[in-house]
């Protein structure tokens, strides 16, 4: 091989995990160091829209410090409360007693993180497949199909032949 020829080295592929991803490396040094950010803030009273506010920039501060997407369950971490108590207070499906202006930034915390998913969906920054899942299971989307139903306007009583002509009537296919 000549001195300036250019040795290409390929790293050993995992057999046992054939549709495993494989991070790069350093990937999960990243998403650990940021996560353990998280769970190393002090506790807060989310109920103090102030402290909530301040708790709400710092986390966002972390994602951009990290460069980490921001994501429903660590901003839930980082304010103390379960991801599943955020879609309450945010979807109002139970009642929450928390202050009115606490809802309030939880709201636009939810809104803004369901902006930047949106962002990351329409500009191919996330799988497909990953940002349905986030937003069935964080923002309330839904694949959905409606079907109308016409009830059967005939009685037992309706003559033979007006069924056959409704019949008639249909398109064959």
């Amino acid at each position: 091989m000549a001195k300036d020829a250019t040795q290409i080295i390929k790293k050993p592929t995992r057999t046992d995990l054939p549709n495993a991803i494989e991070l790069p490396e350093g990937d999960n040094n990243k998403y650990t160091t940021f996560a353990l950010a998280i769970m190393q803030l002090p506790k807060i009273d989310f109920r103090d829209p102030e402290q909530l506010q301040n708790r709400v920039i710092e986390y966002f501060s972390l994602c951009a410090e990290h460069d980490m997407k921001p994501g429903v369950a660590a901003v839930g971490l980082a304010i103390g409360l379960d991801r599943r108590r955020l879609w309450e207070i945010r979807s109002g499906s139970k009642n929450v007693s928390i202050p009115q202006e606490c809802k309030d930034i939880i709201h636009n915390v939810y809104d803004s993180l369901e902006v930047l998913w949106e962002g990351y969906m329409a500009n191919g920054k996330i799988n497909p497949v990953s940002g349905i899942f986030l937003g069935k299971n964080h923002f309330g989307y839904q694949d959905k199909q409606e079907y109308v139903v016409t009830p059967n306007t005939m009685s037992q009583d309706t003559p033979i032949d007006v069924i056959e002509a409704k019949y008639d009537a249909l398109p064959e296919d």
